[in-house]
């Protein structure tokens, strides 16, 4: 029942949906191209991934000091339907900034 809540909870807040949606279009991304792109402080935007990462949607891959985040694959069917579902939202999303191919990310 715990994992069932935690993975509902993550889906109750729309820069959750849209950080899923993000992620979902341009696969996987270091922290510092999420924050520069969704234009969010670093605290919060930690808070909001690992929510998502604690529902069972993301996972974290490191890489010396940075973190870069993507979809979990496999997701089980309840997880890959609500994805799914979101997916049919027509979300419109910020633009991708990608200070990690720049050099300029300074996590």
């Amino acid at each position: 029942m715990e994992i069932f809540l935690e993975t509902v909870s993550a889906l109750n807040d729309e820069t959750r949906i849209k950080l899923l949606t993000f992620l979902d279009t341009h696969g996987a991304l270091c922290v510092c191209d999420l924050q520069e792109s969704f234009g969010m402080i670093q605290s919060r935007l930690s808070r909001h991934l690992k929510i998502l990462k604690d529902g069972g949607f993301l996972r974290v891959d490191r890489c010396g000091t940075w973190a870069y985040y993507s979809i979990r694959t496999p997701l089980d069917q309840f997880r890959s339907e609500a994805l799914a579902e979101i997916r049919c939202l027509g979300i419109e999303l910020p633009p991708l900034i990608k200070l990690s191919e720049t050099g300029d990310c300074k996590l």
